[in-house]
């Protein structure tokens, strides 16, 4: 059922010396560079992963961007969502925007005015949230458009480094790819996990994805139970996609978009044991594309992300993406930005690339 999401724990140039930071069109360097050059040995491969986790461990960022230790109430349990009708919609919405304020002043008595402020533009009566959790980092599902009459949904699914207090982004995309697709289509933006930091050892692994996946499948179903007649499509940005890969299978959804995708933590797209159809696309200026795409398993756990969505060999269906970084897919104008909308519609890109 659609409820507040239960507690859990950028961007355009990518940090060192970890790996899969959130952004985009940067230097293209860093530890996980070295595996991408190196030789395709196993052993050897193995050894440098290895090294990585040693130094990702041992060596401090300076720096590094680290989720603020807001305080904020345990939101009061909602009731599920048994109906998407503009009178259920409508309690949920304002049941939401009290969770949203309470937060907002517990973060301003603490003194965390940038919070306070994103909190009150957050609780603003035209905005829309199925759900919010202030705690640890923040999670929301806000909607853009109206799900009681829209024919195609779009969940977008963001990476690492997104919490509340760096969830512009997220909301900007939604905003620009609701436009896009007009006016009988609406878009979820899905923050509702703990989402790796943006320089961690965490995200190159798929633990958090592991974590987050029942609670993407049980929303995608519960939206799935509500507007059973629309079009649904996940839309997994970065890191992501690692957990739309883990989530998929069983999923009645109509596609999947892998973009900038550092791997869906799967081999390929017949792992994800899913119907629909599977996209990728990456622009040419993402970094993304420098990583090395494998997944070790070691003793300790899986290190990588498994195989890049964009070869052929993987199994998706490729869009061309034009030549924007990695935090740009959803811009105004930009190629992947009109794909992704006819993607959602159900029709086929305007352009398909095998390079892009």
């Amino acid at each position: 059922m659609i409820e507040t999401p239960q507690p859990t724990g950028a961007h355009d140039r990518p940090p060192a010396p970890l790996p899969l930071p959130r952004g985009g069109t940067g230097v293209r360097r860093g530890p996980l560079a070295l595996l991408h050059r190196g030789p395709p040995g196993g052993r050897l491969r193995r050894r440098l992963l290895a090294a990585l986790v040693a130094a990702a461990l041992a060596v401090p960022v300076t720096g590094a961007a680290r989720p603020e230790a807001v305080p904020a109430p345990v939101p009061p349990p909602l009731p599920p969502l048994r109906a998407a009708t503009a009178a259920s919609l409508a309690e949920r919405y304002a049941a939401t925007r009290g969770a949203i304020e309470a937060a907002m002043r517990t973060a301003a008595a603490a003194g965390h005015r940038g919070r306070a402020a994103m909190l009150r533009a957050m609780a603003d009566p035209a905005r829309h949230f199925l759900s919010f959790d202030g705690r640890d980092g923040g999670r929301a599902a806000e909607v853009f458009g109206d799900l009681v009459t829209a024919d195609r949904i779009a969940v977008i699914v963001p990476g690492s480094g997104t919490g509340l207090d760096a969830y512009g982004l997220l909301r900007g995309g939604s905003m620009r790819l609701q436009r896009v697709i007009g006016g009988r289509g609406a878009v979820v933006a899905w923050l509702g996990y703990r989402t790796p930091s943006a320089v961690s050892l965490q995200a190159l692994t798929p633990g958090r994805a592991d974590e987050a996946a029942l609670a993407l499948r049980a929303f995608v179903r519960d939206l799935t139970r509500l507007r059973p007649a629309a079009r649904i499509s996940l839309l997994c940005h970065s890191y992501g996609s690692v957990l739309c890969g883990r989530a998929a299978p069983g999923l009645d959804v109509a596609g999947i978009v892998l973009y900038g995708s550092p791997g869906a933590g799967v081999d390929d797209a017949a792992a994800m044991r899913t119907r629909a159809a599977v996209w990728a696309g990456r622009g040419t200026g993402d970094w993304v594309a420098d990583l090395p795409h494998t997944a070790v398993r070691l003793p300790f756990g899986t290190i990588g992300l498994g195989g890049d969505p964009l070869d052929p060999r993987f199994g998706a269906r490729i869009f061309a993406a034009g030549d924007g970084g990695h935090s740009d897919y959803l811009n105004d104008g930009s190629p992947a930005l009109a794909n992704i909308a006819r993607i959602v519609s159900g029709h086929a890109p305007a352009e398909v690339s095998r390079d892009s």
